[in-house]
């Protein structure tokens, strides 16, 4: 009995050991391929899994909805330009905040007139992080990753003065039968990108998603109310862990 014993504690502390070299190793659910920094902004702290209410402000926040570590806004800058900032909440109707001063305040989709003055801008939709966690990635999605994570190499193409970001991205997706499923957000006055090329928010860790940027900015609005200018850069990108490995937030927080 006693023999009996002392294997069972023996036993005890290897599992004891391999539990700690697992976790410090970086194999640990909830840690493995994600920036620690990073996910301290979300509700609860570090955690293994997100609840579905975490899960859809991280969704609100990549619609649009400001986040912390985002661009502060210039609320001055803002009014001039059209925004109406609700004094009580410091957000537009739309919960939007300010923009920096210099970036384009969101136009509302159903203020817009479309005209056939054809304009051009570029466009590209990659997924390349991706690649850098590969791990996180649902197994049956890794097929539909290219070898270079590009999805749609950058290139010159044609949109109609008065469209938005997701106007575009429609259209490029349908006419090259790349998939694309989309949601509308009232609450936000935009549509909401779940997935392109079949890879979906939450595919890939559950930081992870669909964020656009234009001219190497990411607009703190949803992209039906980024009207497109002439020459634009549009660049949709897949981030793993909420816009921080694609630089879509500065140093975290900057208030």
């Amino acid at each position: 009995m006693k023999l009996s014993k002392n294997k069972i504690i023996v036993g005890i502390v290897i599992l004891a050991v391999l539990a700690i070299t697992f976790w410090w190793g970086g194999n640990a659910p909830g840690l493995q391929g994600w920036n620690i920094e990073g996910l301290k902004t979300r509700p609860g702290g570090i955690d293994d899994k997100l609840t579905a209410e975490e899960k859809m402000e991280l969704a609100k926040e990549l619609a649009g909805e400001s986040s912390p570590g985002v661009e502060k806004g210039d609320e001055d800058y803002s009014s001039v330009k059209g925004m109406q900032i609700d004094q009580s909440t410091g957000k537009d109707k739309y919960l939007t905040d300010p923009v920096p001063e210099g970036k384009p305040v969101p136009i509302e989709p159903q203020n817009v007139e479309i005209t056939d003055n054809e304009l051009t801008c570029t466009l590209s939709v990659r997924c390349d992080t991706i690649l850098d966690n590969i791990d996180w990635l649902d197994p049956e999605k890794i097929e539909l990753v290219p070898e270079d994570g590009v999805i749609f190499k950058k290139q010159t193409v044609t949109f109609y003065e008065g469209e938005s970001v997701f106007n575009l991205l429609l259209r490029e997706m349908k006419q090259n039968q790349i998939h694309m499923e989309f949601v509308n957000t009232p609450m936000y006055n935009s549509a909401y990108i779940e997935g392109i090329n079949n890879l979906y928010e939450f595919d890939c860790g559950e930081l992870s998603g669909w964020m656009y940027k234009v001219n190497g900015w990411f607009p703190n609005y949803g992209c039906s109310r980024y009207q497109l200018k002439e020459g634009d850069v549009v660049e949709w990108v897949y981030t793993c862990n909420l816009g921080i490995d694609v630089d879509g937030y500065s140093a975290l927080g900057d208030d």
